[in-house]
């Protein structure tokens, strides 16, 4: 899943290219999946009006739509984008508050008929890293995605449409994200199928003998992205998440060859 950034103020890159070159440049490179996003989830991003989100990713996936046949998923908590969404083109829900965020989120997407993901999050984007606290991440996670699952086929949408996604940066500390990424297998084993999403996070520089500019640039984060996903593949994740499409498949490729 290659992540198209339609905003100014993404993590990694917001503003800094034209969202329908990235696209392409993705599929080029070998994107199944194109993720969609008009509103920064970092930690501390402030809230886009649904007026403006939808001014940023319909025209965005119209266009895509025109010239590319693949899987156009939507990055959004908001009911009323992935209806938008979905009229221009979009067949999957992305969603950090796994259908939580309005009254309305489960029956919208049983409506669309979207395949979801459904993300664990602590908190909300503003203030999901001040002090995440669990007694056990691992079980804790587990049980509230099981949870939005059970939930999501009651509302009438399809067992196999669901995706689900432990949520790694949302609400966690290093220690959160590395025993949730240790239980990658575990998380897999519900019969849902689990993407994994840790493309240039921030804990990955937590682990860097580095410090100043080189740990705090997410683009230096890339040898960390490759070894989470490849971990992470290898034990059961069915989707990655990530920036670099190409040195992905690249490091997929080969660890499949040696395998």
């Amino acid at each position: 899943m290659g992540i198209v950034n339609a905003t100014p103020d993404s993590f990694s890159d917001g503003g800094s290219y034209d969202p329908l070159s990235r696209a392409r440049q993705l599929i080029a490179e070998g994107a199944d999946v194109l993720d969609i996003g008009g509103e920064s989830t970092r930690p501390g991003a402030a809230p886009v009006s649904i007026e403006d989100e939808i001014a940023r990713v319909a025209p965005l996936i119209e266009a895509i739509r025109a010239e590319w046949s693949g899987p156009i998923s939507i990055d959004t908590l908001k009911p009323e984008v992935a209806r938008a969404a979905f009229n221009a083109g979009a067949t999957i829900w992305n969603d950090v508050t796994a259908l939580t965020y309005a009254p309305d989120s489960l029956s919208t997407a049983a409506e669309l008929n979207a395949d979801v993901i459904l993300m664990h999050m602590q908190g909300e984007p503003r203030t999901m890293q001040t002090a995440p606290h669990y007694t056990d991440v691992v079980v804790e996670v587990e049980a509230w995605l099981l949870d939005r699952a059970k939930a999501a086929i009651a509302a009438g949408i399809a067992r196999d449409r669901i995706w689900l996604d432990p949520g790694i940066g949302f609400g966690k500390a290093l220690e959160h994200n590395l025993a949730l990424i240790r239980a990658t297998e575990r998380l897999a084993s519900h019969g849902f199928p689990l993407l994994m999403a840790a493309s240039r996070k921030r804990f990955i520089a937590a682990l860097e003998e580095r410090d100043g500019d080189a740990a705090s640039d997410a683009t230096q984060r890339i040898g960390g992205t490759m070894a989470v996903h490849l971990y992470a593949a290898q034990n059961g994740a069915r989707m990655l998440r990530v920036h670099d499409v190409a040195a992905m498949k690249q490091a997929l490729r080969l660890w499949q060859a040696l395998t």
